[in-house]
């Protein structure tokens, strides 16, 4: 009897192990062919015009995408800045100050507006900001993804902050510190890796997002000059350009996506050895 259970146990975890396996190589192949697909388009479409010059007009060849570069960096920025401090100051008060009930309403509501899908957050900040102001612009572009932005930085901040060890308030308050000046001087820097890497996936998240912005950043095939025009942006040009019928056009967008995966590839890795590092010094 025991036998036959010993021989059942072997086979039920040889066929989990297995199908494991075949689930893990799926995924992994997924991410590699995606790559590999965008890397067989869109780099051999890369030169240095791509990353220096403005679009051709339409029925020329050539051209580049520095105006869309350089745009999505704007809307990134101004996403940032609006985002990541009320995300954070939320998620702060949230791991530190709130009580039970509120902090499950409030987890709740940031839960629903994590939800909310990327086109009505366009809709709201095409209400909020473009209509009042008469026309589209980074401004309003980047309005829509830093509200995209809040709520994971609420969730990511309470969780890195709840995972600092109590002792460390307890002791920083024995000493006489106040709780707010507890939080920003020990709780915070203790927590700093986790926050920033956190921040760092967020922005990456955000990144390639296109409906927001085709109403609000609207489009610009030259320069913008300020915060308050059109403006164009990586995703945007690679949706524009995916359904024109130039074939030369069709590369290009390739290469705009192989371009903004490689930021977002490059942002990941970056946010995961900070939080590797910040592991690692905390063993020490």
């Amino acid at each position: 009897m025991m036998m036959e259970i010993s021989a059942r146990r072997r086979v039920t975890n040889a066929v989990m192990l297995s199908l494991s396996g075949i689930c893990t190589l799926l995924v992994i192949g997924v991410l590699f062919f995606i790559l590999g697909y965008l890397l067989w388009e869109g780099a051999r479409s890369l030169n240095l015009d791509f990353f220096t010059k403005l679009p051709k007009p339409s029925g020329e060849t050539g051209g580049g995408m520095a105006n869309a570069i350089v745009g999505s960096g704007k809307v990134l920025l101004i996403a940032t800045l609006i985002g990541v401090p009320i995300g954070f100051l939320a998620g702060v008060f949230l791991a530190e100050y709130s009580g039970k009930m509120f902090a499950f309403t409030l987890r709740y509501t940031v839960d629903l507006l994590n939800g909310v899908p990327s086109i009505v957050v366009g809709i709201v900040a095409y209400a909020l900001v473009v209509r009042p102001m008469g026309h589209f612009s980074a401004l309003a572009g980047g309005v829509a993804l830093g509200i995209m932005m809040i709520p994971i930085a609420v969730r990511t901040t309470e969780e890195f902050l709840r995972s600092v060890p109590n002792s460390m308030r307890e002791g920083a308050m024995a000493l006489g510190a106040t709780k707010a000046k507890t939080i920003f001087t020990v709780v915070v820097p203790a927590a700093i890796s986790g926050l920033l890497s956190g921040m760092m996936l967020n922005l990456a998240r955000v990144a390639g997002e296109t409906a927001p912005l085709l109403f609000t950043a609207l489009g610009n095939m030259f320069w913008s000059h300020g915060w308050l025009q059109p403006i164009a942006t990586l995703p945007v040009m690679i949706y524009n350009y995916a359904l024109a019928p130039d074939e030369d056009l069709h590369q290009q967008a390739w290469a705009a996506g192989f371009v903004l995966l490689a930021l977002v590839l490059v942002i990941n890795i970056t946010a995961r050895l900070i939080i590797a590092r910040g592991a690692a010094g905390l063993r020490r």
